[in-house]
């Protein structure tokens, strides 16, 4: 997954002291990342140190650094972000096997390939749900055949979860199979996100479920809003709601499922100078990107084209009457050409289509702008299960 990508580590503070035993192969890591990705790693062949257990090179045409302690390699740089940055083991930069299991345990992303089959492998996370301080591992599974690309994962991500959070289920291990198109194609019109739909795969293998089942007036306000006409849904992102979402965005559904409702503050930085990468797939095959895309030369965060209603909402009966502040979908409404993304949150860049993780609502998607794939649906799901 993120063969194609430079990793570095920071390499002055690094704590403890781990032999590094591993130069051959860390020396082509840095002739890889020195000749693949120049703009990060410039100019090559510089020195390479044994500093604290780490081998590092510092590349000072770009202030940056490459490391790597055993098998793991690690990036520091503004242009990557805050921080010592963990992106991988070697063998996902050079000579991958197919066979092997590939860590993605804290692992940030960089890659920007719009195609699922890009990231076809076998992948592996240890983590901690740190209200139980309970272990997991995550497993995920991507595959292409016949025109699709195959996520299977037990939907356990690749960083710790729980802090933060009230969960009303604890999180357990779910298994997931979804499918998307390996070749996308945008419908003739967009289609809804309903609570029929789970709404993406991210790529490490936790799903994306949008749309809360709670709705003003309807049963604890909690759960129960299943019409998908029903107005005044409620908004699991508003910080005006309490959804027992972690700092994730993320929280549980009654089986255990872990999902996200929008950004998961992980897989990609949040500040950054270089456009950020593909963390995932919509159910119709369209890549989700993080926040920054390149504007003629220059790196910044996409913008929605969403905005709060002016004005107060309706009162009486089924209607919550105050303000339009957010607690609500039905409080925004959309206006083509205010921000940079379309109606389902999404824009082409270079050519390639896909979403954009945003600040502001609707965070991540609005709807579907193509087909989304019949294993996204909640329903065949259920049927599918033995």
């Amino acid at each position: 997954m993120l063969r194609t990508t430079p990793l570095i580590i920071l390499c002055f503070v690094f704590p403890g002291h781990v032999l590094a035993d591993n130069r051959s192969d860390t020396e082509a890591l840095f002739a890889f990342a020195e000749q693949q990705h120049a703009e990060f790693f410039s100019p090559p062949n510089q020195e390479t140190q044994e500093l604290e257990g780490y081998l590092v090179r510092y590349y000072n045409g770009t202030n940056t650094y490459l490391g790597t302690r055993g098998d793991e390699v690690y990036v520091h740089g503004l242009q990557f972000g805050v921080g010592i940055i963990r992106v991988g083991v070697i063998s996902d930069f050079i000579d991958p096997g197919s066979d092997e299991i590939r860590d993605l345990t804290d692992a940030i992303l960089f890659d920007r390939a719009a195609s699922c089959g890009e990231y076809a492998g076998q992948y592996s996370s240890e983590v901690t749900d740190v209200k139980r301080s309970l272990n997991f591992a995550g497993t995920l599974e991507i595959s292409v055949a016949n025109g699709l690309c195959t996520f299977t994962s037990n939907n356990i991500p690749n960083h710790d979860f729980g802090q933060g959070g009230n969960f009303a289920t604890p999180v357990a291990a779910v298994a997931h199979t979804y499918s998307m198109p390996a070749e996308p194609v945008l419908a003739s019109s967009p289609s809804a996100l309903t609570l029929e739909w789970d709404n993406a795969v991210l790529l490490n293998g936790v799903k994306v479920d949008i749309w809360a089942a709670a709705c003003y007036g309807v049963g604890d306000e909690k759960i129960g809003c299943s019409n998908p006409a029903q107005p005044w849904r409620f908004d699991p992102m508003s910080p005006k709601n309490n959804f027992g979402t972690d700092n994730h965005n993320a929280h549980t559904q009654p089986t255990g499922a872990y999902h996200y409702h929008g950004n998961p503050n992980a897989l990609f930085n949040s500040i950054s100078t270089q456009p950020s990468p593909v963390v995932g797939f919509a159910a119709d095959g369209f890549p989700v990107f993080g926040s920054y895309f390149e504007d003629n030369g220059t790196v910044r965060k996409a913008t929605s084209s969403y905005r709060l209603k002016a004005g107060s909402r309706p009162s009486g009966t089924g209607n919550p009457g105050g303000v339009h502040d957010g607690t609500y979908r039905d409080d925004y409404e959309y206006v083509a050409g205010s921000g940079d993304l379309d109606q389902c949150n999404g824009m082409a860049v270079n050519g390639d289509y896909g979403y954009y993780i945003t600040d502001a609502f609707p965070y991540m998607m609005f709807c579907f702008s193509g087909t989304p794939h019949a294993s996204f649906n909640k329903f065949s799901q259920a049927v599918a299960r033995p």
